[in-house]
């Protein structure tokens, strides 16, 4: 009898402790999974006006971009920028697509077929945006029609309502990457562990293309603490257009920060936005680190922004 208690007793004794161990192992790794969590950075460039915010891709981003861009070349009104942007996201969710309906293509599924271009060339955003920009500036009183409409009379599509739904979106997008609302645009993605060298001359080549000669000057080269970055060299509404144009192609070129005036956008704490470019600002790679992990973690976690969601691709 006496023996067997004080087997049931070891027993027992070896039950808590296991238990105790467990409970402790389960608690550090839930602790260090929530530190870490943090870490996580997401890819995304987040539009902020005073009508709304969007989440959106990179890419969609980078489009966007673009299009503002070509409108400002042709002097085009915000509301073309607007109706460009409601028949993209309609189109292909703002994305360079190399497939569609029977043979459609491209950011606005423009069809080789229907004399929209070769192939090849509805594939580059640039030329794509030129030719949707053409045909509506063909169509009388554009900027007065209900955005549905304009979209319509360009695009002939089976269902031109479906346009209305965009318009929204694409008035906080317009208001931000025409550079009418500044500071509106910032991009946060992870930090690649070998960074290749910045490529600022292709950057200026693709934004000579969608804004005219203006563009070749309108970025700078500078160094920063996190690498090479550019200055834009233009104020107000059109430096805020070249700035988000810089900010949403900085990945894609390796562009560690963009400075406009007295604010700056770095790709090293891509969420923190626009901050200002001076001294007090430059901080520790350590603590730098502590700050763009904890925004990377909001970013993460989605926020309250509405995300404009990407197609599927095959």
């Amino acid at each position: 009898m006496t023996v067997a208690l004080r087997v049931s007793r070891g027993v027992l004794a070896v039950v808590i402790v296991v238990a105790v161990l467990g409970a402790g192992i389960y608690a550090g790794v839930y602790f260090l999974l929530r530190r870490a969590e943090p870490l996580v950075m997401a890819e995304q460039c987040v539009v902020r006006t005073p009508q709304g915010e969007r989440v959106l891709d990179i890419e969609q981003a980078r489009i966007s971009a673009i299009i503002a861009t070509v409108a400002e070349r042709r002097r085009l009104p915000e509301r073309a920028v607007q109706i460009a942007y409601a028949t993209a996201i309609q189109e292909s969710k703002l994305l360079n697509l190399p497939y569609g309906d029977r043979d459609s293509l491209g950011v606005f599924q423009q069809r080789p077929s229907q004399g929209w271009g070769t192939k090849k060339q509805l594939l580059d955003p640039v030329y794509a945006t030129r030719r949707f920009f053409a045909e509506l500036e063909k169509v009388k009183g554009y900027q007065r029609m209900p955005i549905e409409e304009a979209a319509q009379a360009v695009q002939r599509s089976a269902d031109g309502s479906a346009y209305a739904t965009h318009e929204e979106d694409a008035e906080i997008l317009a208001a931000a990457f025409t550079g009418r609302v500044p500071r509106a645009v910032h991009c946060t993605y992870p930090a690649k562990a070998t960074p290749a060298p910045a490529r600022v001359d292709e950057a200026r080549r693709l934004l000579t293309r969608t804004l005219g000669a203006a563009g070749s000057r309108a970025l700078v080269t500078e160094r920063s603490t996190g690498g090479t970055g550019v200055r834009v060299a233009a104020n107000g509404r059109r430096g805020w257009l070249i700035a988000s144009f810089a900010v949403a192609h900085a990945q894609e070129y390796g562009i560690a920060h963009v400075r406009l005036g007295g604010v700056m956008w770095r790709a090293e704490a891509g969420d923190d936005g626009w901050t200002s470019s001076g001294g007090a600002t430059r901080r520790s790679e350590a603590a730098a680190t502590g700050v763009v992990a904890r925004a990377a973690g909001r970013s993460a976690r989605g926020g309250g922004a509405a995300r404009l969601r990407a197609a599927a691709r095959p």
